[in-house]
């Protein structure tokens, strides 16, 4: 069985669209919107295509119509971004952000398969990356072969007394120094990390036309294509 990974997409469908796997299922582990601008067709194809997917800090705070506070870093193109969701996504794509679980449980292939966006403890806010010794501690009281999350945006696996963590990166935003589009594949018990370039102009034009410009437009192209790093300053 082969089984594909997605995790924070943030309304970058040429991202996604670039993700040519065969699967026979599909596990999003949430952030499927804000930051960039198209999430129509990001929210349509997980509708079709992913047989279990969590809701992410991002996504509840769109579907919550939760205004960003913060006027620094990638909180400014948040802060843009959202009103712009807010006016492109119908009743129905909010109601079906606002109602995926925080955290989910599903079998496939003879396997157990927990789904949480942070970390157990902190189910949206915790940043925690491949430290098997934090994840030991979040872990406790969970009972699955695999925990399949996001957040940090980066790839890892970190194997916890039997239990697999795995973080498949971001689809839409990756912040690890490669642009590429980041998933992660399972087929067999083989855990692979895949990456794949997509058209980051396209991404940034997208965001041009939707009003996010200036200073804040080349922060974000400048994070797009450079897979993460800050401008200086």
């Amino acid at each position: 069985m082969k089984i594909l990974l997605l995790a924070d997409i943030h309304s970058n469908w040429q991202a996604l669209q670039a993700i040519d796997e065969s699967f026979d299922a599909c596990l999003f582990a949430g952030d499927l919107v804000d930051y960039a601008t198209d999430p129509v067709p990001c929210i349509e194809w997980v509708r079709k295509n992913v047989h279990a997917a969590i809701r992410g800090n991002h996504d509840h705070a769109v579907a919550q119509r939760i205004p960003v506070k913060k006027k620094t870093g990638l909180s400014q193109l948040a802060g843009i971004a959202r009103p712009v969701h807010w006016q492109k996504l119908s009743d129905s794509h909010l109601k079906f952000l606002g109602r995926l679980p925080v955290t989910r449980r599903v079998e496939l292939d003879g396997k157990v398969f927990y789904l949480v966006h942070a970390t157990p403890r902190d189910p949206f806010d915790e940043y925690l990356k491949d430290d098997s010794d934090g994840w030991r501690a979040r872990l406790k009281g969970i009972e699955a072969d695999y925990v399949i999350v996001g957040h940090s945006h980066t790839q890892f696996c970190v194997d916890v007394d039997g239990t697999k963590v795995i973080n498949p990166g971001s689809v839409g935003q990756p912040r690890d120094g490669d642009p590429r589009a980041a998933y992660c594949v399972i087929e067999d018990g083989e855990v692979s990390f895949r990456r794949v370039e997509y058209d980051v102009a396209a991404t940034v034009q997208n965001m041009s036309e939707n009003g996010i410009d200036g200073p804040v437009l080349e922060l974000a192209e400048h994070f797009l294509k450079t897979g993460g790093r800050m401008l200086p300053g």
